[in-house]
């Protein structure tokens, strides 16, 4: 792996390696229906080689390789890949490991059928890297799925403040686009946006989200101060309330679906 990371990437480089053992089993992500969703229209034959960018605890790309896929796990973090390939292991499920970051991949022009990438994007240096990497990899007629939190098109007051909360609770977090960002840099490098959806998703509460990025005590004061101050276009947004004393709220997240030209 290339030792040129940006700061935004040592950034997450280091946070996902210290909090690596949260992302696995009983982890939320742990849940993927929405992987599912996603993945059963492209009607896809068995076989096909797939890339789970920014895999995490692996479980997008364990359920592909569960489906009889030859699936590639790539992370920019070590620990995170070590604990998706024992993950792979106890389920008997053969996959390949590469350490890179999203913005710059180690592998042949359109070498993949498919290219995901669930729940990491918004830490990414580089949005349109990602994007362009992701396009070159593709054979073409390849499918690239993308699901991330989001913030709909034309909510500005509400995309700010969200981005701030993030940036608090984790600052490895870089930015949250909506879906007209991600199908611009999509249609610029030839993939086309088969959908874009946002469907909002229930945040577990507050102090979990706190606990699973490790914020610093000051952080979170400076996000519950965010919270006391939210300006109505988020609250309303973003369904922001308590729940038996807890803080909740429902994180939109996109699902975006692409086919390379």
């Amino acid at each position: 792996m290339s030792t040129n990371l940006d700061s935004i990437q040592r950034a997450a480089q280091e946070q996902f390696g210290r909090q690596s053992e949260r992302y696995g089993r009983g982890h939320i992500l742990e849940k993927i229906e929405d992987v599912e969703a996603a993945v059963q229209p492209l009607n896809l034959p068995p076989g096909c080689t797939v890339l789970d960018v920014a895999t995490g605890g692996g479980h997008a790309g364990l359920y592909l390789a569960g489906l009889g896929h030859h699936v590639t796990l790539a992370d920019i973090a070590q620990p995170m890949l070590e604990r998706a390939a024992k993950t792979a292991f106890e389920r008997g499920l053969n996959v390949q490991t590469r350490q890179h970051a999203a913005e710059e991949f180690p592998y042949e022009d359109a070498s993949f059928d498919l290219v995901t990438c669930r729940v990491a994007a918004h830490h990414f240096s580089s949005p349109e890297a990602f994007i362009r990497e992701t396009a070159r990899v593709l054979k073409p007629g390849g499918h690239f799925i993308l699901i991330d939190g989001s913030v709909e098109d034309d909510q500005p007051k509400a995309e700010e403040w969200l981005h701030k909360l993030e940036k608090y609770r984790d600052p490895s977090h870089n930015r949250l686009l909506t879906p007209r960002a991600w199908s611009t840099f999509c249609e610029k490098y030839g993939l086309k946006v088969d959908k874009a959806i946002l469907t909002p998703f229930k945040q577990p509460d507050l102090n979990w989200y706190f606990e699973t990025a490790a914020t610093s005590p000051e952080n979170r004061e400076k996000v519950l101060d965010l919270i006391a101050h939210i300006p109505d276009q988020a609250r309303k947004l973003f369904r922001l309330g308590e729940e038996d004393g807890k803080v909740v709220w429902w994180w939109q997240r996109l699902t975006l679906v692409a086919t390379k030209s």
